[in-house]
């Protein structure tokens, strides 16, 4: 089967000039047209449903574009008409009245019908913890960077519509995470265009993104404590917004902002790999490449943590690499999912709309025609050391060049959003390997606990789900955690050139089974990739014509198995698991190579090998 979408800036690898960057945007969001309501505030691009209601789906759906349609415009970009949709609306042929239109005149109709309280398609009163203050920043980024577009042209009524309507925002509260900063896009917004607006929730939430900050450049999401690509993609992307807005009113936060930009920039690196893949950790992974969006706004904010072609490489890379997949459907509409569309892995929050998040990563279209990122040539990643500990990130990662893998103790409670285990516990997130979400709790095919410590008691599947102790130390990761009541496991994962080593201390109240799984292999889907497995006595090993992940366990001292009273059927098995289709983000049929161990009661160290290889 054929990956992914043929854009006409792919063409011979091409992905070089400003109007190849535009043409792929444009070739991206085109499809949508076709689905624009009849008023323009909304589109309807699926059947599923996200937890809240249909007013914010439409809005939602609406406004995510803009993330890349406002840089677009702000760099001086403006749409030609289709000649096939304008000869079309010529002879009467049906098109949805949208094909014929630009983006700037959907835009201006939906900001206008949207905001309108006797509109049929008025987006809906706000309440507490809405969905729509959320989409109401990608408005306040087109209000602050193309104005000229989206705001002024607008009638004085309908600039006060939308003004009242953005300031409800400013009437209900918000989570305590990195939602207080739409609040502080629109609130500037407001106060650029001379409309009323808040100063002192303005003051508020700019004094409380202090209180979220930690060190080395890393902020966590507030009260959850969490850090993941809500950092790069949402924290730090609207602290440079603020950065280049507000400049000559706020100097100070403006510099210390991009500084804390530039320390980021270090570590962060370090989660993308020579190709431009990058780590499948935490939420909302359906915004698929908005994980280099966050380089996209040091662009947009001039600033350079790493040359320019180092940057221009890595944000070509990383789309060329997504574009590959099958991350559209066959109207070219991005879907829910990961390397597929696959609604397994999605989270409470992700309506047919969201996936659109990921267009900020086209910041970088607003600078102007002469800047050097139209024209240098792309560069690979500077020279990175093997091992970077990121203590403030609750991180471990290494590169091993053509794949980065990333060591996690799993510190995140879980809250509801969806697969927040497979999300944040496992020991290993690899670029390449990806990762496994579970089907259900009963069996370990459907479980799919790639890189994971899974024990099976009276028919559950129990892994880590949070850990009660942890530390990131210059060799690795150190967790203590409890996967059922009477059991607590101390685990030691130590990275290495061709793999990781891990030591498990088990206290166990009971005699139970546990397996310790490495990295999902691709079996091969609607194309064979050559996978081979095999299984030994101590070790198991899956493989295909790019990759390879060998599993061997044991005991750290061997009187261990004597003191434990384990029989020769009860010493480490080789065990292959074959997981449930559609379990891994990447790869639609994997298989998981695990060590099979008989837990004892009292107390027992295991040592497990994984070696991980990807040849490309």
């Amino acid at each position: 089967m054929k990956k992914g979408i043929e854009f006409t800036a792919l063409q011979n690898n091409k992905l070089h000039t400003k109007q190849d960057f535009r043409d792929l945007m444009l070739a991206i969001l085109n499809p949508l047209k076709l689905y624009y309501s009849e008023n323009k505030a909304g589109l309807q691009l699926g059947v599923t449903m996200a937890h809240y209601d249909i007013g914010a789906t439409w809005m939602e759906a609406f406004s995510r574009p803009l993330w890349a349609l406002v840089p677009y415009w702000a760099g001086g970009g403006t749409e030609q008409i289709d000649s096939e949709a304008k000869q079309m609306s010529d002879e009467g042929q049906q098109n949805n009245g949208n094909r014929e239109l630009t983006f700037a005149e959907i835009y201006r109709k939906g900001l206008t019908a949207g905001t309108d309280e006797s509109n049929p398609e008025y987006w809906g009163e706000c309440g507490s913890f809405d969905q729509r203050f959320v989409e109401m920043a990608a408005i306040s980024y087109g209000i602050m960077f193309a104005p000229e577009v989206i705001w002024e042209p607008l009638s004085e009524q309908e600039k006060k519509n939308l003004c009242n309507y953005l300031n409800k925002i400013n009437e209900h509260p918000l989570p305590v995470c990195n939602w207080i900063l739409f609040a502080v896009l629109v609130n500037i917004a407001m106060k650029k265009v001379g409309y009323p607006y808040s100063q002192k929730m303005l003051d508020e939430y700019m004094d409380g993104l202090e209180t979220f900050y930690l060190g080395e450049g890393w902020y966590q999401d507030g009260d959850s404590g969490q850090k993941d690509y809500y950092i790069s993609f949402a924290i730090h992307f609207y602290s440079l917004m603020y950065a280049k807005v507000m400049e000559q009113d706020d100097p100070k936060r403006a510099a210390l902002y991009k500084e804390r930009a530039l320390e980021f920039a270090k570590q962060f690196i370090y989660w993308f790999d020579e190709d431009g893949d990058a780590i499948p950790f935490g939420r909302s992974l359906t915004y698929r490449f908005s994980q280099v969006s966050f380089f996209a706004a040091c662009l947009m904010a001039d600033i350079e943590p790493f040359p320019v072609p180092v940057m221009k490489g890595l944000i070509a890379r990383h789309l060329r690499s997504w574009l590959k997949k099958d991350i559209f459907d066959r109207d070219g509409i991005l879907t829910i999912g990961y390397g597929y569309p696959n609604l397994t892995m999605a989270e409470r929050y992700n309506a047919p709309g969201s996936p659109y998040w990921g267009m900020k990563t086209f910041a970088f279209l607003m600078l102007p025609d002469e800047h050097p990122f139209w024209s240098v040539e792309e560069a690979p990643l500077p020279k990175l050391k093997a091992d970077c500990p990121m203590p403030y990130a609750d991180m471990y990662v290494r590169h091993y060049g053509n794949h980065t893998t990333a060591f996690a103790p799993g510190v995140y409670s879980p809250n509801g959003h969806g697969q927040i285990v497979a999300k944040y516990s496992k020991f290993a997130y690899d670029t390449k390997f990806s990762i496994s979400v579970a089907k259900s709790c009963y069996e370990l095919h459907e479980n799919a606990p790639d890189n994971m410590l899974a024990f099976f008691i009276n028919g559950y599947v129990y892994v880590r789900r949070i850990c009660i102790e942890s530390k990131i130390t210059e060799n690795g990761v150190y967790s203590k955690w409890s996967p059922y009541p009477g059991i607590v496991v101390e685990t030691t994962v130590t990275p290495d050139a061709e793999g990781h080593t891990r030591v498990h201390r088990i206290t166990s109240d009971r005699e139970c089974v546990a397996y310790d799984c490495g990295f999902a292999v691709d079996r091969g889907d609607f194309t064979p990739v050559g996978f081979e497995s095999s299984v030994g006595d101590n070790w198991a090993q899956a493989s295909n014509e790019h990759c390879c992940c060998r599993v061997q366990g044991g005991w750290k001292q061997p009187e261990a198995v004597e003191q434990c009273g384990l029989k020769q059927d009860e010493l480490p098995k080789g065990y292959m698991i074959i997981a449930d289709p559609n379990t891994n983000l990447l790869y639609t049929k994997t298989a998981i190579p695990s060590v099979k161990y008989q837990i004892k009661k009292g107390e027992q160290e295991l040592v497990t090998r994984v070696d991980a290889e990807y040849v490309g």
